[in-house]
């Protein structure tokens, strides 16, 4: 048996043909969709990049495992203290350990963990494989260091690659002669000039006037990538550089499939397509960011084509990235370990049984805000702690069947939602703290709170403050003064 694992960065599944999507801009994923099955309703625990591949890899919440953040204490894992072994217990519990356990020799091709200074992510590994840029690879970069390794390897038993593509991911940068596939395709739909003013007179990072995060720089080195939408042109300029970086990975993938073709090993290799979040491309007034709790940053594509599995189907069910290890010890008949989270959806994959999802889901975001949101039937609760300069309400509900894109907050004309959407978190922090690690009785969130903060907001505020003024939006000004006064008693402007 053979496993690659296609970690695909910052790729929402909506802008897949696979999901829908009315760009082509993914014709080798698809194909690899219609022989297998294509799951509609999996989210990340806790976005973004750190914590995902941290909850994937662990199997557990964040609010267990403790990385929750991409800086201060909520980086790293929680250690064991005192109890530690020789090897410590998260070594032998990852997901690569459980298939080394059921005789697979894991690799990985990512430079994931020098990006975010989390060796952890390689434990279980047999091989790992920088490709040396800390996450600004391009895919000709990263496709012949993983045709290298398939040359050597295709042909042998029981293995299992992990590897990642960066292409969707700021900057957008697939290569000036690659073109633009899309420059005479239209738009989606919901995104009109409308609603791009609308988005103009908000603040906060990653708004139409700030796509470099607090501010309109630009790098010429990435020219898909723009500073400010101050018109429909650059809209265009957003999503189509969006577009044209998963269509570029995407014929990549097409490489390494034929490749497999080639050695006539396809048909028997198991293919799963993933990624770490999605990227929000204009929810919420956000462009080219991930930083929120919210359906676009969470939900993620996954996609499973499994030797003697299920073709061409679609599952419904609500599940979460921290399913797969369970999911991957079910199907290779080992026992899941007693520390993970989630639950096997193994059944969706061969076909064999019915294999029920969860009631809801609970997802978090700790990098850019403070933020936990749940998902139930067709709603999106947010709770908002820390508004990462965005000026959030407290609350957010969607109906994110008919408003998937986020534009109607019905917080105030459902309160009953909010209610139960509230119960549903309050229930669920109840089971992970009664169930944390032993020796601790804290959630990493409010570690993060305690500690100024997450971190891509942490010490920006004065300079946004002038950046605001330059830009005429000085009215927020007040009102970030009221919910922030620590950071600019600090850093008066």
């Amino acid at each position: 048996m053979r496993i690659i694992y296609m970690d695909l960065d910052t790729l929402r599944p909506d802008h897949l043909g696979c999901y829908g999507y009315h760009r082509n801009t993914s014709p080798n994923i698809d194909a690899i969709a219609e022989q297998g099955v294509r799951f509609e309703n999996y989210y990340c625990t806790d976005a973004p990049c750190l914590p995902s591949r941290t909850a994937l890899m662990t199997g557990r919440f964040g609010i267990h495992n403790g990385v929750v953040g991409h800086g201060g204490t909520a980086a790293d894992l929680r250690l064991e203290g005192a109890d530690r072994g020789f090897k410590s217990r998260f070594h032998l519990e990852t997901l690569p350990f459980i298939l080394r356990q059921a005789g697979f020799h894991t690799a990985s091709i990512s430079p994931f963990a020098e990006r975010h200074s989390t060796m952890s992510f390689l434990s279980g590994f047999n091989e790992m494989y920088n490709t040396g840029k800390s996450g600004m690879e391009s895919a000709e970069e990263v496709t012949p260091v993983v045709l290298d390794w398939l040359e050597r390897n295709a042909e042998q038993d029981n293995w299992f690659l992990q590897l990642n593509y960066w292409d969707p991911h700021t900057p957008y940068r697939a290569p000036e002669e690659f073109g633009n596939p899309f420059a005479d395709e239209p738009l989606p739909e919901w995104l009109t000039e409308d609603v791009l003013q609308e988005h103009q007179k908000l603040v906060g990072p990653h708004k139409p006037y700030e796509i470099a995060m607090f501010d309109n720089t630009t790098n010429p080195r990435f020219p898909r990538y723009p500073g400010e939408l101050p018109d429909m042109d650059g809209m265009r300029q957003m999503i189509d550089g969006y577009d044209c970086g998963i269509r570029y990975m995407d014929e990549h993938i097409g490489r390494l499939v034929a490749f497999l073709a080639e050695k006539g090993i396809l048909e028997d290799t198991a293919i799963i397509i993933s990624a770490d979040h999605g990227e929000n491309m204009g929810e919420l007034g956000i462009y080219g960011e991930h930083g929120t709790a919210d359906q676009i940053t969470c939900r993620i594509p996954m996609i499973v084509k499994w030797p003697g599995g299920v073709q061409g189907a679609a599952d419904s069910e609500l599940r979460y990235n921290i399913d797969l290890a369970p999911t991957l010890a079910e199907l290779f008949k080992r026992e899941p370990f007693p520390s993970w989270d989630g639950k096997s959806f193994a059944g969706a994959v061969t076909g064999d049984k019915a294999t029920a999802g969860w009631d809801y889901l609970v997802v978090s975001q700790c990098a850019h805000v403070c933020q936990r949101s749940v998902r139930f039937g067709d709603w999106l609760y947010m709770r908002t702690y820390h508004d990462g300069y965005h000026l959030f309400p407290k609350e957010m509900l969607f109906n994110i069947k008919d408003d998937p894109h986020e534009q109607n907050n019905l917080a105030e004309e459902r309160p009953d939602l909010c209610r139960e959407g509230a119960y549903r978190l309050l229930d669920w922090h109840d089971e992970m703290m009664a169930t944390m690690p032993d020796g601790y009785t804290s959630d990493p969130m409010w570690t993060v709170m305690q500690e100024g903060g997450p971190l891509h907001a942490k010490g920006q505020l004065a300079e946004y403050v002038k950046y605001l003024k330059e830009t005429g939006r000085e009215y927020a000004i007040d009102e970030l003064k009221r919910r922030h006064p620590k950071e600019f008693s600090q850093n008066p402007s």
